[in-house]
């Protein structure tokens, strides 16, 4: 390379730089001898600039802790700002205050709370090998536990800052901007929610908005994911209730106000929407299984309809408490409101029990003396 001849012994050792490859050369002939001189300098250029490259980038796990620190160190801001917002406000006002910061913020966190969970589910199902694209008739692009740990972490981030602003404008005298705060949050969902613009997982979403669809108006037969997202809808209740309270309040701007606790205010606890919204998921249960007996002739799917339809009564009767006078509330609607209470919870508890919970778990860790018995007893006859 410098018009100076190199001569390697064939007996010397075989050349290596950490990180590259053996070079195992034959100079028999002069000519071979320069291209292989070449050839043997060339990869060493090309491992010293790998090399450079290689100590410039962060190692992944130091790149997972400064995340963390980021992380940590937001959280400990939003907490140390809301903290000193609240402390601004005056002793008589603050507590409703922060019902109403909670009641407008509350669906979006448990909601991604249940991102998170249901990330932790779809990890534990890869783990245990369990086909659950097969099983939700997902696409084979669907979201990973990852994608949706990703979603899930950037819910966490969103939520808790705008809630965070909220507190700090409206304790400062920007009611306005305040006020704005919650809405802008709920308009930037629904859009990304029903945005046709191929951004944000557009399949995914869709699938959601189609499962959604499906769960509303249960004409078709029904699919394993629209039973078991109208299940989780059910237990995500009280979230919708919330839900149709913020909105509300936006919609007759009440936000950032505490007109909503006046007694004739049309967002109160009297509102005729809320006990609607609540038996809803219900309601959607119900026809999913009259539905499905229609297909199936089972009358195993009449009586879990019966189970979603003792929650009726319960809802409208405890509704019933803002209309009607206390003395009738009292002496009628509530005896009627408590009975209905114990059916419902009796009949979802058995039904779960010997229906829905696989409690053989207890056998294995109580050993109990004749699991077979103990089988009989919770399930009645064994299937296969």
């Amino acid at each position: 390379m410098f018009g100076v001849p190199v001569v390697v012994p064939n007996s010397s050792p075989v050349i290596r730089r950490a990180g590259s490859k053996a070079v195992i050369s034959d100079y028999g002939s002069s000519e071979s001898g320069i291209a292989n001189e070449e050839s043997f300098l060339f990869p060493l250029e090309v491992n010293e600039m790998k090399g450079a490259s290689v100590a410039i980038m962060p190692s992944p796990v130091f790149l997972w802790r400064f995340k963390v620190l980021l992380f940590l160190l937001w959280g400990i801001c939003c907490c140390k700002i809301s903290w000193d917002s609240v402390m601004r406000m005056s002793a008589n006002l603050r507590d409703l205050f922060l019902y109403e910061a909670f009641l407008y913020y509350n669906p979006l966190l448990l909601v991604t709370l249940t991102v998170w969970l249901w990330g932790i589910n779809l990890w534990v199902f890869s783990q245990s090998s369990v086909n659950y694209a097969k099983v939700f008739d997902l696409a084979q692009n669907h979201l990973t536990h990852r994608e949706i740990w990703k979603c899930a972490t950037w819910m966490t981030i969103v939520v808790p800052t705008s809630m965070t602003a909220y507190l700090y404008l409206y304790s400062h005298g920007e009611v306005t901007l305040a006020a704005s705060q919650p809405v802008f949050l709920y308009c930037i969902v629904l859009m990304l929610l029903i945005s046709p613009f191929d951004i944000f997982y557009l399949s995914s979403r869709y699938y959601l908005l189609r499962t959604f669809w499906r769960i509303i108006l249960p004409i078709q037969a029904i699919t394993f994911s629209d039973f078991f997202l109208a299940d989780i809808m059910t237990s995500m209740s009280k979230v919708f209730s919330d839900l149709e309270r913020s909105v509300c309040r936006m919609v007759n701007r009440q936000v950032a106000t505490i007109a909503w606790f006046e007694a004739d205010s049309i967002c109160g606890s009297h509102s005729i929407a809320i006990p609607l919204v609540l038996v809803f998921p219900y309601l959607c249960r119900l026809f999913q299984c009259l539905r499905q007996y229609k297909d199936t002739k089972e009358k195993t799917c009449l009586f879990n309809a019966l189970k979603y339809s003792t929650a009726v009564p319960v809802i409208f009767l405890s509704a019933l408490k803002y209309h009607v006078f206390p003395e009738q509330w009292v002496n009628f609607y509530r005896p009627l409101w408590l009975i209905s209470s114990v059916l419902n919870s009796l009949y979802s508890f058995y039904w779960d029990i010997t229906r829905d919970w696989d409690l053989s778990i207890l056998s294995r860790v109580f050993k109990f003396k004749n699991p077979s018995l103990i089988t009989s007893c919770l399930y009645g006859r064994i299937w296969v």
